[in-house]
């Protein structure tokens, strides 16, 4: 019995060093397009109507200002509902309007199901090079339309002759900010569209840095009840600054400001700061991290899972033994697909 157990253990053993080394090759793929830059503000990028800020203090002054301005995250008045719903396909033009204009027009792929009451919108990771089809397979099979919205900078919105997605998260701390407030925008609107084709229901899926998106996008609209968070944190800036994927942001950053300072520049996008609006009693949270990340710490993860539960939710977490990118490995995902569609489910669904 002894030896069928340290049998057990080392195949369990040989078998996890395969993932982190399987994770740490597709790290490196990444590393190839990914190269220091500078540091830069651009704060009139993040907060238009905010005077240009000459140092690190007044930028953080105005991420302040805006964790309190209930206008940061809502989409402008003079926003309408237009937009094209054709072949699968819904487009749209983006609330925010960037020097790029492919950037300006946002596209969703539509994958119907045999019940068209209940949609997911699905906020993919940083750097995708494509939609997922077996995404989209397995939560129609499961009865729910999937809505995969293209991301600032990614798919069809990239920036011409751009070698990865880095005008969306970037040592260009204004625009970052821009960006991910223009995916959480987008996303707002992507959801009014669903809803006035008349799905009853809309929840969202976020992973990595669509994660992000996918938490704020659920805090600031309370008409989603349902909402998925994979590979996830609080802090944005934690997770640059440790985090195996963005060495070369940091790089960039470490020798001007330091990770405090970098907290209060994207305090605007930590998913801490809206604890309290993720508490509300009607919006149900299934949060799926990986014991063995490299890219989110789990430290940062479960710090995030502590303030939830500090301001009084119970968010259902699924915590799996593989690395950031062994996730999308099976079993792992399975697991993580079926705690979703289960999620999705509850109350009557």
């Amino acid at each position: 019995m002894d030896r069928e157990r340290r049998r057990m253990k080392e195949t369990q053993a040989l078998y996890y060093n395969w993932l982190d080394r399987w994770d740490e090759r597709r790290a490196q793929r990444g590393d190839a397009v990914k190269e220091p830059t500078t540091l830069t503000l651009d704060a009139q990028l993040a907060f238009p109507s905010a005077n240009r800020a000459e140092n690190i203090a007044e930028f953080c002054a105005l991420a302040d200002s805006a964790i309190d301005n209930p206008g940061f995250y809502h989409l402008p008045s003079e926003s309408d509902l237009t937009y094209d719903l054709k072949d699968g396909w819904i487009e749209f033009q983006s609330p925010v309007l960037t020097e790029t204009e492919a950037n300006n027009i946002v596209r969703a792929q539509i994958t119907e199901s045999r019940s068209n009451d209940h949609a997911l919108v699905i906020f993919h990771h940083w750097n995708a090079s494509s939609r997922s089809r077996q995404i989209a397979r397995f939560f129609s099979s499961q009865g729910f339309t999937v809505v995969q919205i293209a991301m600032p900078y990614h798919f069809e919105r990239r920036r011409p002759a751009a070698s990865h997605a880095d005008d969306m998260l970037s040592p260009n701390l204004g625009r970052t900010v821009r960006s991910m407030r223009q995916a959480v925008l987008d996303g707002r609107k992507l959801i009014q569209a669903l809803q006035s084709e008349g799905y009853e229901q809309v929840s969202v899926l976020g992973m990595s840095l669509g994660s992000w998106v996918a938490g704020l996008v659920a805090a600031h609209d309370q008409t989603v009840k349902k909402a998925a968070l994979f590979l996830t944190a609080g802090s944005l800036a934690d997770m640059v600054w440790t985090g195996r994927a963005t060495q070369h942001i940091r790089a960039s950053l470490e020798q001007k400001i330091d990770l405090p300072q970098l907290r209060c520049a994207w305090s605007p996008l930590n998913l801490e700061n809206y604890a309290e609006k993720l508490v509300r009693p009607d919006l149900d949270l299934q949060i799926v991290l990986a014991k063995r990340d490299t890219v989110v710490l789990p430290q940062i993860s479960h710090q995030l899972v502590a303030q939830l539960k500090d301001a009084g939710a119970q968010p259902h977490v699924l915590e799996l033994n593989c690395g950031h990118y062994s996730l999308s490995l099976p079993p792992q995902i399975l697991w993580a697909g079926i705690k979703v569609s289960r999620l999705l489910r509850q109350n009557g669904r």
